[in-house]
């Protein structure tokens, strides 16, 4: 059966319009076979009500990137195994890309998810080289304290972006008094009057929790996005992002939740807290400004909020030497290894971060580092 269609024009089976261009690219019947496999069960997926995100009916066409990441939410309940599980999102990425691209479709709903999962399904990235000035530079260009805010603490924490939106304000410190709030925390705060227990006596710290969820309520306010981490983490904040939070802090709207967001909305959506959308919104914008972004570019090309985690990656795993630390200031680690830096963060965890982690800001005096 013949699938073509107009440029432009949704073709009636765009899986069948797929698979047919895949053939006229010369390959192999195997490959073919594969992305059938796995496309028509994401369309089977998303033409049962009872299973799919939404109660209705959706055509590959409509799905957006919340359709798609129910389904490899629902692959992950099934017990597909990890490498399953990236093998049919890459499939569904191309998919999508490809159609994108050639005008059937809009955009690519899949483009954002990819960003967002795990780490391990991408096994070997090859992505843009920026230098240590270059990101100092596209940082200082940055002057809304929010946005400047933001950047820095992707920078400076290697936090997914899912886990930045979830910050509260109990979850950070900037004090180096126990038990006490940094001015610029109390003087925006109006419940959270001492940071979370696991911050006491660690000096200026982030607490990442492991525990939102997307969906559930924590804290009387029902998040939009979930940590990833293994366990929960904390993260030392030393002084230049110290000093970018302050001045975000200083500016910071009254927010609409109980839960104090550290990072909320001052556009359209008032005092709301931030979601994934509204940072990979944020950053594109930014790196579009540096021609580090293209609409249709593939993470190898663009820089987005999942860049910045490899960036922080890369750069403090070749200063220390340490990947235990590293691994564990990802949460990319659980049990007896992160409670080894747990137990011993102190000596082990700030000391090394404080020692190796780099100056974003050309004036300090670790800028040449």
């Amino acid at each position: 059966m013949s699938v073509d269609t107009a440029a432009g024009d949704v073709p009636e089976d765009p899986i069948g319009y797929f698979l047919q261009d895949m053939t006229y690219h010369g390959k192999s019947e195997r490959t073919r076979e594969a992305y059938e496999r796995v496309l028509r069960r994401f369309e089977t997926f998303l033409d049962d009500p009872s299973r799919n995100a939404r109660g209705a009916r959706i055509d590959p066409g409509d799905a957006t990137h919340r359709d798609c990441m129910a389904w490899i939410h629902s692959l992950r309940r099934s017990d597909v195994a990890d490498s399953t599980v990236a093998t049919y999102a890459s499939y569904l990425h191309r998919f999508y890309a490809y159609l994108a691209q050639v005008g059937a479709f809009d955009s690519n709903p899949m483009a954002l998810v990819m960003e967002e999962m795990d780490e391990r399904i991408d096994t070997n990235p090859s992505r843009r080289d920026v230098s240590m000035p270059a990101m100092r530079e596209f940082l200082s260009d940055i002057a809304h304290p929010l946005d400047h805010a933001v950047v820095a603490t992707l920078l400076k924490t290697g936090i997914r972006v899912g886990e930045l939106c979830n910050l509260d304000l109990r979850d950070i410190a900037l004090s180096n008094t126990a038990g006490r709030r940094d001015t610029a925390l109390k003087a925006v705060s109006n419940s959270a009057g001492s940071a979370r227990a696991q911050l006491d006596g660690r000096g200026p710290s982030l607490y990442v929790s492991a525990e939102p969820t997307a969906g559930e309520i924590l804290a009387g306010e029902e998040r939009t996005a979930s940590n990833k981490r293994k366990r929960s983490t904390v993260i030392p904040v030393d002084d230049e992002l110290a000093t970018a939070l302050r001045r975000w802090l200083a500016v910071r709207p009254a927010t609409r939740s109980p839960a104090e967001p550290l990072f909320c909305s001052t556009s359209g959506s008032w005092g709301s807290r931030l979601t994934p959308d509204m940072v990979h919104h944020l950053v594109e914008g930014h790196a579009t400004d540096s021609g580090w972004y293209r609409p249709g570019g593939g993470a190898e090309e663009n820089v987005t909020p999942h860049y910045f985690r490899h960036f922080f990656t890369t750069h403090l795993r070749d200063r220390t030497g340490d990947r235990g630390i590293v691994k564990y200031l990802r949460g990319d680690v659980a049990g007896d290894i992160i409670d080894t830096y747990t137990h011993n963060w102190g000596d082990r965890v700030r000391e090394t971060y404080e020692s190796h982690i780099y100056s974003l800001y050309c004036g300090s005096s670790r800028s040449a580092k």
